[in-house]
């Protein structure tokens, strides 16, 4: 499949803010966008008036109206866009096989609760197979964010678990033109899981935070060999992954993170660090899944 990108709208305030970054993201790596909006004719059981050519209308002008926006907005994108007879979630996930990114908006809270995900944002984060992009969006406008700022990249693991996540991380850096902060969290282990083994491998590298920088400088050599003109810095702190990643990107352009691809019996999930960030960051995040 041709390189794309994918962007769900429904006519909000979030999916017209989710629209115009995934187009500005679209024109800064000379990619088509595919635009989709989900409509199903579903009847309620209910005794109110319902026409389903309205509807269907409705629909069909939501579509046009954003798809007549960003092409006065962005002359000479590659914008298709598509009506989808499907319920929201499937209809998002089976349009985004096989494309670069998905991008969907989040609805602005308030200061204490941080930012509305939403059953289907979360769904189709926890579960989509490229890497999804939340916008943020502050009731009626979109949020304020910076243009000069750096992309972020939660790192966790080791050199082949977080090479999906770092692939990302480096490739919106590169096409930004910005620089990349790596941030690595750690803890120092409980008293029971302290071993000799564990300990002899940290001693090697003069204690638990020379030995979490050191991984952190193995997991990001191939990619600093690949995009040797990305500006990499490195950012090593003992604390929870979500605390310190959403401390250390206050002011960044983007939040690139992880989800791990495991079965469960609840269904797939976004993961404890993906799940703060997604809630408490008013920048962009978006959510690489890996193995």
């Amino acid at each position: 499949m041709k390189r794309t990108l994918v962007v769900g709208v429904d006519g909000s305030p979030q999916s017209r803010a989710a629209a115009d970054w995934a187009a500005r993201e679209a024109v800064r790596r000379d990619l088509p966008l595919h635009m989709v909006h989900a409509w199903l004719w579903q009847p309620l059981a209910q005794p109110i008036t319902q026409n389903r050519d309205t509807e269907a209308r409705r629909a069909g002008d939501i579509l046009g109206e954003a798809e007549a926006e960003l092409t006065d907005r962005y002359p000479g994108i590659a914008l298709t866009a598509e009506l989808l007879s499907d319920v929201p979630v499937p209809a998002l996930l089976h349009a985004a096989k096989g494309a670069d990114m998905l991008v969907v908006g989040t609805r602005g809270h308030s200061a204490l609760m941080g930012f509305l995900l939403g059953s289907y944002g979360q769904q189709v984060i926890a579960a989509a197979e490229c890497p999804v992009v939340s916008v943020r969006s502050a009731y009626d406008r979109p949020v304020a964010l910076p243009e000069l700022g750096e992309v972020v990249v939660g790192q966790q693991g080791g050199v082949q678990e977080s090479a999906e996540v770092l692939r990302v991380a480096f490739e919106a850096a590169a096409a930004r033109k910005a620089p990349l902060r790596a941030v690595r969290a750690w803890s120092p282990p409980p008293v029971y899981g302290y071993s000799p083994g564990s300990m002899w491998i940290a001693d090697q590298f003069g204690g638990l935070e020379p030995y979490e920088k050191a991984a952190l400088g193995q997991a990001l050599e191939p990619w600093r060999q690949k995009y040797p003109d990305v500006d990499v810095r490195e950012h090593v702190e003992q604390g929870s992954a979500g605390h310190v990643l959403l401390t250390a990107s206050s002011d960044a352009q983007l939040i690139v993170v992880g989800r791990r691809v495991r079965e469960s019996s609840v269904g797939a999930r976004i993961g404890s660090v993906a799940h703060a960030v997604l809630h408490h960051s008013a920048r962009p995040v978006a959510v690489v899944p890996h193995h």
